[in-house]
């Protein structure tokens, strides 16, 4: 039987990279809040609302150049 942390991790290096992809999914699913929808639909419908509102010209969108730029001269 695996009991230990470096034998299960060594377990679960030996698994396939699918396989160990399907692990990783499923041990973070089970760190997820009880309210990980409630916040996954609240996020859905911000990112919604953006959509709208750049579609519908309520927002300037600033080209992500410009953003770069500004951030690396902000650091010098």
């Amino acid at each position: 039987m695996v009991n230990t942390y470096d034998e299960i991790f060594g377990a679960a290096l030996s698994l396939p990279p699918g396989l160990r992809a399907m692990l990783a999914e499923h041990l973070l699913k089970s760190l997820d809040s009880t309210k990980q929808a409630e916040i996954d639909a609240l996020w859905a419908e911000e990112a919604e609302k953006r959509v709208q509102d750049i579609e519908q010209g309520r927002v300037t969108l600033i080209p992500g150049e410009h953003v770069l730029r500004e951030l690396r001269s902000r650091s010098q």
